[in-house]
């Protein structure tokens, strides 16, 4: 009996590939718990024509990630916040506040996640934040901190 298999078995094969099995462990194990399909034409079609989407759904988004990752190395984001006394901030900048501030000033919205850097901002002045996009897609935000 030949199968298509949906997800990966530990000591038969990867998804995707097609296996030669024993009809009692295809029908009884494999097909019945949700590892595999029956490998008949119509669902090896349907297999290949689901890979091929995602595959251009892929290649879609990291092209959209790519533009958004261009436009962030150009852009720059000023925040301003209160300021003590001794020129200090009152508290620091948040990934939040920063990604806030870039969805109002420049329409682009990400995720508060997606920026990386450890160390919070604490001071007046340039610094540059590292934002991971996805899909191992990199950008670099300049953000301008300004007291009041």
């Amino acid at each position: 009996m030949k199968v298509l298999l949906i997800k990966d078995v530990k000591s038969l094969g990867k998804a995707g590939e097609v296996k030669e099995v024993k009809p009692g462990y295809g029908q009884n194990f494999l097909i019945k718990k949700g590892f595999a399909k029956p490998a008949t034409p119509e669902i090896i079609a349907e297999h290949e024509a689901e890979t091929k989407r995602k595959e251009e759904e892929e290649k879609a988004e990291i092209a959209r990630l790519k533009k958004i990752a261009e436009k962030l190395d150009k852009l720059e984001v000023v925040i301003t916040k209160k300021v003590g006394n001794n020129g200090h901030l009152f508290g620091a900048i948040t990934k939040e506040e920063v990604a806030n501030a870039l969805k109002e000033q420049h329409d682009i919205e990400i995720d508060k996640k997606a920026i990386t850097d450890k160390t919070a901002i604490k001071t007046i002045g340039e610094h540059d934040l590292d934002l991971k996009l996805g899909h191992g897609i990199h950008a670099k935000l300049h953000v301008d901190v300004q007291g009041e």
